[in-house]
């Protein structure tokens, strides 16, 4: 079977639950504006960007990887069949 087919065959099966907010759990981390600027090999300076990058979820898939990893983790951990991806 393929990942389309078996993601098919689960649908006509049992309700699939999808993963929670993201935002609430990223808020439960209390991330200053540092934790919004600092990738590797990415310009997000305050010369670059003036305005604050601070809540600006999007930009931590590239700032800190290992927290939304672990985010999308625990909700498969809880129990989670989907999680969906930040937008950017």
């Amino acid at each position: 079977m393929t990942r389309l087919t078996d993601f098919k065959h689960a649908l006509q099966h049992r309700i699939l639950v999808l993963d929670g907010a993201m935002g609430t759990e990223i808020q439960k981390h209390r991330l200053d504006e540092s934790a919004f600027r600092l990738a590797q090999g990415i310009d997000l300076s305050r010369e670059r960007f003036p305005k604050p990058l601070q809540g600006n979820n999007d930009l931590l898939s590239l700032t800190k990887p290992e927290l939304i990893q672990g985010i999308h983790e625990s909700y498969l951990a809880a129990g989670s069949d989907l999680i969906e991806t930040n937008t950017f």
